[in-house]
């Protein structure tokens, strides 16, 4: 028996057994591939990933690695981005650039912008707290809390603000002011330069980690037995493991385990938001020029888009374009139509916002349904997470200083000793994670193995 046992071959877990070493490690994997949210796929002469994925991180290790992995051949370019906002685009991000913003809502939102700042600093407690003082009254209601109703799924003030970060960007007073006269000379967006594999999706990146991994497919897990370290797939086959690293949503490990019904009430406590991918092929070139673009109205089911020949071109086809629309729901917005009619009315809404030419000029529309996207950030996630790991602590986890975090920063991060179970990755550790720290995620661990 191998000394470690991962449940998932999506990239934290490959990542968990590239850096313990292949031979170390079996994996067990509900699909039939390999990848999890990594995952590429072709349809109709066209390379889909699940969502607008691209490489923008800082760490060197990461980047080094991503690069090796497709002996060099990636293109890297800087990152466009746009708004669109009732019939208007607008460069994003859109409070530094309101001079794309029609009148009089322009006028409005600079007036509670410049008011909000002299208000100074107050401490917030909720996203919509945070919006406000930083954007003011006009721009929080017409932009960022429709927008967070849209993608979290939530009004802003249902979410905390500790996942926030820099992941929205929080402008000065002068590049806001100066920004309703005219474009910025530098760009606001965080993410400023991107990296995309030449061929074969994003996926890529990560296929050579897989090179000698023991993975074993069509494995979903029925029951975990913690006591007796003892998993249950749903073929009926069993296995005992030494040490388990699960990269598998945490809800779920602990549904299917022998958890008592307080720590299985709290998992269910953990909210998480489903996406439903819309991929449009239009018979004429892209009409668009950005990598990606969100959706800022209300009436609009489509959220964030993207062309995927716009990330790589050997991603579509010669004169066609290759539109990929999410479309989010959780139980706090439930999913209520068929997703062909979703995708009908999506289609509907690229012709409205001049992306495909006209319903004639649609050649094929496929649908995805993503069950896990984004770990949504509401008040009770805390507790509830809290409450689960001080459990599974009790069966081998050793409790890490930053766990309770949304996020990881990887240069303080303290070294800790692998117990039993480790959990790896967005899902797994209910974190607010990219793929360079479910990458960074592996490392650590090897790190906790010596």
């Amino acid at each position: 028996m191998e000394k470690f046992t991962i449940l998932g071959a999506g990239l934290a877990g490959i990542s968990s057994s590239y850096h313990l070493g292949h031979s170390n490690c079996r994996i067990f994997e509900k699909n039939s591939y390999a990848g999890g949210h990594i995952h590429s796929w072709e349809n109709n002469g066209f390379t889909w990933d699940e969502g607008p994925h691209v490489s923008f991180t800082k760490h060197a290790y990461v980047r080094d690695l991503f690069e090796e992995n497709v002996k060099g051949q990636l293109l890297e370019y800087p990152v466009e981005t746009s708004n669109f906002y009732q019939g208007h685009w607008i460069p994003h991000p859109a409070q530094s650039n309101l001079w794309a913003v029609p009148e009089p809502l322009r006028r409005r939102c600079l007036e509670d912008f410049q008011a909000s700042r002299k208000k100074g600093s107050e401490k917030v407690n909720t996203y919509k707290e945070w919006l406000i003082a930083a954007f003011g009254q006009t721009f929080y209601e017409k932009f960022p809390r429709a927008y967070t109703k849209k993608y979290w799924t939530v009004d802003p003030r249902q979410l905390t603000v500790d996942w926030v970060g820099e992941r929205v960007f929080f402008p000065n007073e002068k590049e806001v002011e100066d920004g309703y006269l005219k474009p910025l000379l530098n760009q606001t967006h965080y993410i400023k330069e991107i990296r995309y594999p030449k061929k074969g999706g994003y996926f890529s990146f990560g296929a050579p980690l897989y090179k000698g991994s023991k993975i074993d497919y069509n494995k979903e897990l029925r029951h975990i037995s913690f006591d007796q370290k003892k998993l249950t797939f749903n073929d009926g086959s069993v296995c005992h493991y030494e040490k388990l690293i699960s990269s598998i949503p945490l809800p779920v490990m602990i549904e299917r385990s022998e958890a008592p019904i307080d720590i299985k009430m709290a998992a269910r406590r953990l909210n998480c938001s489903s996406v439903l991918l819309v991929n449009v092929v239009g018979n004429h070139p892209t009409r668009r020029k950005e990598n990606w673009m969100y959706v800022y109205d209300e009436d609009k089911l489509s959220t964030r888009i993207n062309c995927t020949e716009l990330l790589s071109p050997s991603n579509g086809v010669s004169g066609k374009t290759g539109v990929q629309v999410e479309v989010y729901f959780s139980d706090y917005k439930k999913k209520i139509m068929q997703d062909d009619e979703i995708a009908k009315i999506v289609s509907e809404e690229l012709i409205e916002m001049g992306i495909i030419k006209s319903k004639k000029k649609i050649s094929s529309v496929e649908t995805k349904w993503v069950q896990w996207a984004n770990v949504i950030f509401d008040h009770q996630r805390k507790d509830a997470l809290d409450e689960i790991l001080s459990y599974l602590e009790t069966k081998g986890l050793e409790r890490e200083d930053d766990d309770l975090s949304p996020m990881t920063n990887w240069g303080t991060k303290s070294p800790f000793e692998l117990g039993d179970i480790v959990l790896a990755g967005r899902f797994a550790q209910w974190k607010y994670y990219w793929t360079d720290d479910c990458v960074l995620r592996g490392r650590q661990i090897e790190l906790g193995a010596t």
